[in-house]
């Protein structure tokens, strides 16, 4: 397992009349968080993956709203990583609000394909080797 916490303050341009955060907001949270992650944690940007050869498509998202999230709290989203990756990534997330209130939870699932022809392939070898390098057992 990996995780990995990222702190998105809300935007005025995020909310909606009521000041709550719009429920397609989430989804840019989710995209955010994986950025940093791997940023952060694996030491390079989704440029410099694309520039190995490989791009990295959404396939599905899936997301759970309980609360709402309001103008200008500053939210902890994790990131979880629960199992190596084959031909797909998925990524777990659980967004809390500063009262440390579970106000969303979402998964995406990544696929793997090859920049120059857009085809589906496995994880690359050294995406995993990188992978491997930060994992913890939980």
């Amino acid at each position: 397992m990996i995780a990995y916490e990222c702190k998105i303050r809300v935007w005025y341009k995020h909310t909606d009349q009521m000041g709550i955060v719009h429920h397609s907001n989430y989804i840019c949270y989710y995209e955010a968080a994986r950025s940093e992650f791997l940023r952060e944690v694996c030491g390079m940007s989704f440029a410099e993956v694309e520039r190995r050869g490989i791009m990295m498509p959404i396939l599905e998202v899936q997301s759970k709203y309980m609360r709402p999230a309001l103008y200008d709290e500053l939210l902890t989203v994790r990131i979880v990583i629960d199992e190596m990756p084959r031909a797909r990534i998925t990524f777990r997330y659980e967004i809390r609000n500063e009262h440390d209130e579970l106000i969303n939870t979402g998964t995406t699932v990544l696929g793997f394909i090859h920049s120059d022809t857009r085809r589906p392939c496995r994880c690359p070898e050294w995406f995993l080797r990188m992978l491997e390098e930060r994992w913890q057992e939980a």
